[in-house]
């Protein structure tokens, strides 16, 4: 189990627990920019029948307790419908994990993923199989090769946090998710030049050992920062202030990299809440790092990390 090492779980509460599927996932379809002609009641079947696939099947070999489950939520905002039941859409991926003695959550995963195409009729099936991908229907099986991928990705990102290079087995199955991806005109994401930022980019570089480092600095982050918070503040904020220097040399080395921008993605009100206790030194170094690394809001980190 890959959370004994919190040692949350006392003997009292074992039998209280049963055995559990990996995810709690939340599905919500927004389907309000497609014409009204279209019945919308299917997309109302389709959210049930996703969440059902991410909820109820079983995506490791590992026992997870009731109360170990990864809070996750996915958005499928469809923004086009095309003859043949083809629709367009963006997915919005979140997922969170505790952190140690509190009750708040540090996020894991905030994505936006804006190449999503597939076929769907109501009540078909959504099926997906490791070992046959592309399926019989590449814009039917894309939906599901899609979310399959993005569950892999929580998993090895919430497994990593916990145990250095935990996550491994799971980028691995995404990565094999991305070489037997559909292929289809309409498709699109799964390659490399399908743009800088996308599917095929972002297990890129959670496998490839040039960016080795990367898994040190979410270990370093999550487990040795975050957790250590409640207990022991100065040394946890060394830990996350360590963290920034990695992904700071690992960005003057390998310069844009989509796997820096995704790791600080919903972080920085966390980063700047952690920060403002610093010391004059600390909270210099942080700014200066993450307005580097994190350009998108370095003018925030400008103004609250003074």
């Amino acid at each position: 189990m890959r959370k004994q090492i919190l040692l949350i779980l006392t003997v009292a509460m074992l039998p209280m627990l049963g055995q559990a599927q990996e995810l709690n996932a939340r599905v919500s379809i927004n389907a309000s920019r497609i014409s009204s002609q279209t019945d919308k009641k299917v997309f109302s079947t389709l959210q049930n029948t996703i969440t059902s696939f991410l909820n109820n099947r079983k995506w490791t070999n590992e026992t997870f307790q009731a109360n170990e489950k990864i809070n996750c939520n996915f958005l499928l905002d469809i923004g086009e419908a095309q003859p043949g039941n083809i629709y367009k859409a963006v997915i919005t991926v979140q997922a969170a994990r505790p952190v140690f003695n509190s009750t708040y959550e540090t996020p894991l995963i905030n994505f936006r993923d804006e190449v999503v195409a597939f076929r769907y009729v109501e009540f078909q099936p959504f099926e997906f199989n490791d070992n046959r991908v592309a399926g019989s229907d590449p814009l039917v099986s894309n939906l599901s090769a899609t979310f399959a991928y993005y569950v892999y990705i929580i998993l090895g990102l919430d497994f990593n946090s916990f145990a250095l290079r935990g996550g491994d087995p799971y980028f691995q199955k995404a990565q094999n998710i991305v070489n037997n991806a559909p292929e289809n005109r309409d498709i699109a994401g799964w390659k490399a030049f399908d743009g800088l930022r996308n599917r095929y980019w972002l297990v890129e570089n959670l496998v490839n050992n040039r960016y080795n480092s990367i898994h040190d600095a979410m270990y370093s982050y999550y487990r040795l920062g975050m957790d250590n918070m409640y207990e022991n503040e100065n040394e946890a904020r060394n830990a996350v202030l360590n963290t920034l220097n990695m992904l700071n040399s690992l960005n003057n080395d390998i310069g844009n990299t989509m796997i820096i921008p995704f790791f600080l993605q919903g972080k920085s009100q966390e980063l700047i809440r952690i920060f403002k206790k610093a010391t004059p030194e600390e909270r210099q170094k942080a700014r200066d790092i993450l307005m580097k690394i994190d350009i998108t809001n370095a003018n925030t980190y400008k103004s609250e990390l003074k």
